[in-house]
């Protein structure tokens, strides 16, 4: 069933709650003010209708009214900025190419710290010190708060999703032993911060055949709306 807004038919974005790829997408979405409609799945037992656009099955999936696809999250917030960028976020530098670091460097241990036992022979104490001194070389980027100063910007929401999962592997270890004062002020200005919260509302899951929900940006996007 295809969603309409004021005669105009939605994009549609297959995605996770969860899922830190996902979470990424749908807050480029939400800054740049554009509405589409969410399909919800569940990764154990992905849609037809999903697998059909993207062979890769993961998420996000955003499918166009003209047709296209665009799978992968990064691509998702540039198609979305590109349409409307009220925060001059792709106008940001990115300083030491930190998204690639964390895309690779960080998340190939973050999976071997939270899910050991799905790696032959992976160490998870190992692999979260490994992740650790990705987060250790972040730390003096975050003296004004963000990496790229006073405000979040692109790379900081592109990245925090990783470090959220991250933290949530051992909560009690991050909060008291982590020993990166600026890391973790970081990630807890990020999960109280509107945009954060504005994506993570609870959805049913998305049955075939029916619609899903307009998900429709509430941010003005004035700045001082992030924080």
């Amino acid at each position: 069933m295809t969603l309409y807004q004021n005669g105009r038919e939605l994009p549609v974005l297959y995605s996770f709650r969860r899922c830190p790829y996902a979470m990424r997408a749908r807050m480029g979405l939400r800054v740049a003010g554009i509405a589409c409609e969410l399909r919800e799945v569940v990764l154990r037992d992905k849609p037809p209708e999903m697998l059909a656009l993207s062979q890769k099955g993961t998420v996000p999936v955003l499918h166009l009214p003209d047709g296209r696809v665009i799978d992968e999250s990064l691509d998702v917030m540039h198609w979305a900025l590109a349409h409307h960028d009220p925060l001059g976020w792709l106008g940001a530098p990115d300083i030491q190419n930190w998204v690639a670091r964390f895309d690779d460097t960080f998340k190939h241990h973050l999976d071997r710290y939270k899910y050991a036992s799905r790696y032959d022979g992976a160490d998870a104490k190992t692999h979260r010190s490994a992740a650790r001194d990705v987060l250790a070389e972040l730390e003096p980027h975050l003296e004004q708060g963000w990496i790229g100063g006073a405000q979040a910007e692109f790379t900081d929401i592109a990245v925090l999703p990783f470090v959220r999962q991250y933290r949530i592997a051992d909560p009690v270890w991050f909060d008291a032993e982590l020993g990166l004062p600026n890391v973790q002020k970081w990630l807890m200005a990020f999960l109280d911060l509107p945009l954060f919260l504005g994506v993570m509302e609870k959805y049913d899951r998305w049955q075939s055949g029916g619609a899903g929900i307009i998900f429709a940006p509430q941010l003005s996007g004035d700045s001082k709306n992030m924080q």
